[in-house]
């Protein structure tokens, strides 16, 4: 059978593996706060189907409540460790205190959590999880290895770091980001360039590009329009040179691939 990679925009995807349905970080909105979703359709009710979901970090467009609350009742969702204490709307979510809720596990580094045939390994990405961009750092950022027929590394957010190989591991396909909702990047996340570099590092045998090309703040449609056009075609010209064996996958929103697992 093989997975399936379906991408929604943004940093949600939803991975299908081992008959198992696993969504990443989902935002289906149109607008959030000082963005808007300048290209492709907020995904269909499909894309909320999910046997299990991802939350890489605490940051709104990544841990969205009002996209959580359009999962069916008693959906699984593995959140960074400290969650629920940092953002009150997950307690409301939580299937301990309301029956219609979500099954709530926090995880940290190094923690694994099974979810039907598939394992997933949470692994620590380099990017401020906090909630808010003030107070105290009480929630990693992290990243998940989802393993099945295949081994699928989804980065969530994250800067380059030196164990990143390491401590991911082998993988045969890598979802990164390769840019953001702004003209500016700092060193915690990845532009093209950058992922391309971890691409290398990490050498799986298949890549799709994510985080990019969805949200922009509003009213600066006009200001450097390449970073949010580019950074896909930008990715796949930058793999060519510094990974040439692995096949990368440029998807539109809504788009699917099954990739060609290494084993």
């Amino acid at each position: 059978m093989g997975t399936v990679i379906t991408w929604w925009g943004h940093a949600t995807c939803t991975v299908e593996d081992s008959g198992v349905r696993v969504l990443t970080d989902p935002l289906f909105v149109r607008r959030l706060a000082h963005l808007r979703r300048r290209l492709g359709a907020v995904p269909t009710p499909e894309a909320a189907i999910a046997d299990a979901v991802l939350v890489s970090h605490l940051h709104s467009d990544h841990l969205h409540p009002r996209s959580l609350a359009k999962l069916a009742p008693g959906t699984r969702l593995i959140v960074p460790r400290g969650a629920e204490r940092s953002v009150p709307a997950l307690r409301r979510l939580d299937a301990r205190r309301n029956r219609a809720g979500l099954r709530i596990t926090e995880v940290g580094v190094g923690d694994e959590v099974e979810i039907g045939a598939l394992r997933v390994r949470a692994v620590p990405a380099r990017h401020d999880g906090r909630r808010l961009p003030v107070g105290p750092q009480r929630s990693p950022a992290l990243g998940y290895v989802i393993s099945g027929e295949s081994r699928t590394y989804f980065a969530g957010d994250t800067g380059l770091f030196d164990t990143m190989a390491d401590t991911v591991g082998p993988v045969d396909v890598a979802l990164l980001p390769v840019g953001g909702w702004g003209p500016h990047l700092g060193p915690e996340h990845l532009d093209a360039a950058r992922a391309a570099e971890a691409l290398a590092e990490l050498s799986p045998a298949a890549a799709v590009p994510v985080h990019y090309g969805t949200y922009w703040p509003i009213g600066l449609d006009g200001v450097r329009p390449h970073e949010f056009f580019s950074p896909g075609e930008d990715f796949v010209r930058h793999a060519a040179r510094l990974a040439p064996k692995v096949a990368v996958h440029l998807l539109r929103h809504g788009e699917s691939v099954r990739p060609e697992a290494r084993r």
